[in-house]
């Protein structure tokens, strides 16, 4: 579970942001969700390898006996 301690500022229109929150609230999701799952397909998408916070890195948790 990644760890939700930074925070992102992201100056937008007023009316953007309005119909945004409009969509959330249709979709029963939250802007931060959104903003959060954008960022991850981003990433993904541009082949950027990251290690989610709270999360042990796989060579640091040898697999159980």
């Amino acid at each position: 579970m990644e760890q939700k301690t930074a925070r992102l500022t992201v100056l937008v229109d007023p009316a953007k942001k309005a119909a945004f929150e409009q969509w959330c609230a249709q979709h029963d999701t939250t802007p931060s969700q959104v903003v959060r799952q954008l960022i991850r397909e981003h990433l993904r998408r541009h082949g950027v390898t990251w290690q989610p916070s709270g999360e042990v890195p796989a060579e640091e948790n040898p697999p159980a006996p």
